[in-house]
């Protein structure tokens, strides 16, 4: 089912992500949004009912996670999806724009991020000293706050980084934060495991 199709409700679109994922794991997966008629209707206009906020990693395409389609989601990605202004913002234009009634921040196994963070946690590398860097700092430190709770291994990273993602949004994104007191929005992490295509839910707010 296309996500236009679902209600506006948190619980809903929570429920129509998880479902499309299912499809994946399962081998169910149906065409979604994928016709001329409705790639030409889009000309008019977005109606996402999901903000992703996801990792670059090419083996993670959001629309396939979820079995979604065109015009479902609108996303942003990043390496790590670290935060900056620029990310910053595009998040406040989508909350404040678009309507949505649920944020993803969806990080994955096997982060390439996480591990280098993890290695100059280790003392295996130095900090990049070009643009790189702030990539494996801001990782890094969402890595030392696990690690300082007893979670050592590279999975408990990457969930921590996807928590500290989801925590700085609602912290610093004012529409995030309002939107979930009003119950119109959700904001959910999810770790995407490559090994069998399912999402482990890291962090909810706003659904179950």
């Amino acid at each position: 089912m296309p996500l236009s199709k679902v209600p506006q409700d948190p619980q809903k679109v929570w429920e129509a992500l998880q479902a499309g994922n299912q499809r994946l794991v399962t081998g169910n997966v149906i065409s979604v949004n994928d016709d001329a008629h409705i790639r030409a209707g889009l000309t008019k206009g977005q109606d996402p009912r999901v903000i992703v906020l996801s990792c670059s990693d090419s083996r993670a395409p959001i629309e396939h996670v979820f079995n979604i389609g065109f015009g479902d989601a609108f996303v942003i990605r990043t390496a790590g999806h670290i935060l900056d202004n620029a990310v910053l913002a595009s998040l406040d234009y989508a909350l404040e724009n678009l309507n949505a009634n649920l944020l993803v921040v969806m990080g994955h196994q096997s982060c390439g991020a996480v591990a280098a963070a993890s290695a100059f946690l280790n003392g295996d590398m130095n900090l990049p000293t070009g643009l790189q860097r702030p990539i494996i700092e801001k990782v890094a430190a969402s890595a030392l706050q696990s690690r300082r709770e007893g979670r050592d291994s590279t999975p408990d990273f990457e969930r921590e980084n996807t928590a500290q993602t989801v925590s700085q949004i609602i912290a610093d994104v004012p529409a995030a934060r309002r939107l979930l007191d009003a119950g119109t929005l959700g904001v959910v992490g999810l770790r995407y495991l490559l090994e069998d295509s399912s999402v482990e839910t890291v962090v909810l707010h706003g659904v179950q």
